[in-house]
């Protein structure tokens, strides 16, 4: 529904999660809708890390890995996640990078699938995925396949057609929830339970959906799953990405050595015995590889704690009403010059919207000299993300007002906006 300026400030007055805004550092002017690429900074999140550089690492020195218990930080934090992501506090931990822990996974999953007795005369040798998936995953599941000689191959389908291809065959579904590039969500407990029904593990890439949409892992059964902390969690440029394992799994795997093979000296059950050979530790720990990354983890712990304050469920609420507001107006001022590419139904389609342009790029880099941040994916993808935290429904209806004065004057076409930089 479209939504008037003066529409949006009522909302805005009368919105629950109002005062959450205060929690970040927003520039004055800004608009800033691309936190499903890289959230906003947390006022917190400075203090914190200027404590535990100034004070636990600059006076306690080596004596704050008890003191400070920072050993404890990538479980503790992991716990956090844990519940957004309808997990036991036991089942996750954060780690590495989501390129680095898919391969933890994918890793494990293969293994179990190899132990399993064949039922049948038709070899599971598929990992299927989304031919539009984050292409890290895909480059993950390549490397994964070559490296078990051709044992494996990566099966691409179009996002429609995953659940038909889900056969005996798969051994693997590994799947990015809300899809980066369309903000199309697929739907977690269905195709979850069509891969356990025919006998295949599920990874779930959660990159776009922690923080920002209700998941429920336990509950739909889920095997793996990964993400990122940079994103609706807040966590910072390159934060410290989390990944879950169910319990069962974890036991299963409890004394195979070599089942999550990056087999680190923080992923040893008593790593500071020094013992010359590996052994796993029995818990979620075992994904663990080298020393955490301290700073990185006490900025995503105040991250994930701004989410917490709000709860997923009222963050999801409002992420519709700015979605839905933002897709009404846009359409409204602009036409058919562009084309809705995210699902119009709401419930399909995670925190972001996106529509297509020919000059997607030089379009948004026009829009954000303006001071509308969003950003652009190739080849003519114009992406807006929804933080329901900070943005508020007057910057949806503000930026599609931009949109529009900047489609309609094709200011666009000025040669400082074609230029592009190495990001995009």
């Amino acid at each position: 529904m479209m939504l008037t300026r003066e529409e949006a400030i009522a909302l805005d007055a009368a919105d629950p999660l109002a005062a959450h805004r205060q929690a970040f550092a927003l520039a004055p002017g800004v608009m800033y809708l691309d936190g499903n690429s890289l959230g906003a900074l947390p006022r917190a999140t400075s203090a914190r890390v200027r404590e535990v550089v100034e004070r636990e690492w600059g006076e306690g020195l080596i004596r704050s890995w008890n003191d400070a218990h920072w050993t404890e930080s990538p479980r503790r934090v992991g716990a956090k996640i844990a519940r957004l992501i309808g997990a036991r506090a036991d089942e996750v931990i954060c780690a590495d990078s989501t390129s680095v822990n898919l391969f933890k996974v994918l890793a494990t999953a293969l293994t179990l699938v190899a132990a399993r007795p064949q039922v049948s005369t038709q070899a599971r040798r598929v990992i299927l995925s989304e031919r539009g998936n984050f292409p890290t995953d895909l480059y993950i599941a390549q490397a994964l396949a070559q490296l078990h000689g051709g044992a494996y191959e990566l099966r691409l389908v179009e996002f429609e057609d995953v659940e038909q291809a889900i056969d005996p065959t798969v051994a693997i579904v590994m799947l990015t929830h809300v899809n980066y590039r369309t903000g199309a969500m697929h739907d977690l407990p269905a195709l979850t339970a069509r891969a356990r029904a025919t006998g295949a593990l599920t990874i779930w890439d959660l990159a776009h959906s922690a923080g920002a949409v209700p998941v429920d892992l336990s509950a739909a059964g889920a095997d793996f799953a990964v993400g990122c902390g940079y994103k609706y969690l807040n966590g910072g440029p390159g934060a410290p990405a989390f990944l879950y394992v169910a319990q069962r799994h974890l036991a299963a795997t409890a004394d195979d050595r070599f089942a999550q093979p990056l087999a680190g000296w923080f992923g040893h059950r008593a790593p500071f015995t020094f013992d010359p050979d590996y052994a796993p530790a029995p818990s979620i720990d075992r994904y663990a590889v080298g020393t955490p990354p301290i700073l990185g983890l006490a900025a995503l712990d105040s991250g994930v704690d701004t989410v917490l304050a709000a709860g997923v469920e009222a963050l999801r609420t409002k992420s519709v009403a700015l979605t839905e507001a933002f897709i009404a107006n846009a359409e409204a001022g602009c036409g058919d010059a562009i084309a809705l590419v995210s699902p119009r139904t709401a419930a399909r389609r995670g925190s972001q919207v996106c529509f297509a342009h020919p000059q997607a790029y030089a379009v948004m880099q026009a829009l954000i000299e303006q001071g509308v941040i969003g950003d652009f994916r190739a080849p003519d993808v114009l992406r807006f993300g929804f933080a329901p935290l900070y943005v508020r429904h007057v910057d949806a209806v503000d930026a599609a007002t931009a949109l529009a004065e900047v489609l309609q004057s094709e200011r666009w076409r000025e040669q400082r906006f074609q230029q592009r930089g190495k990001v995009t």
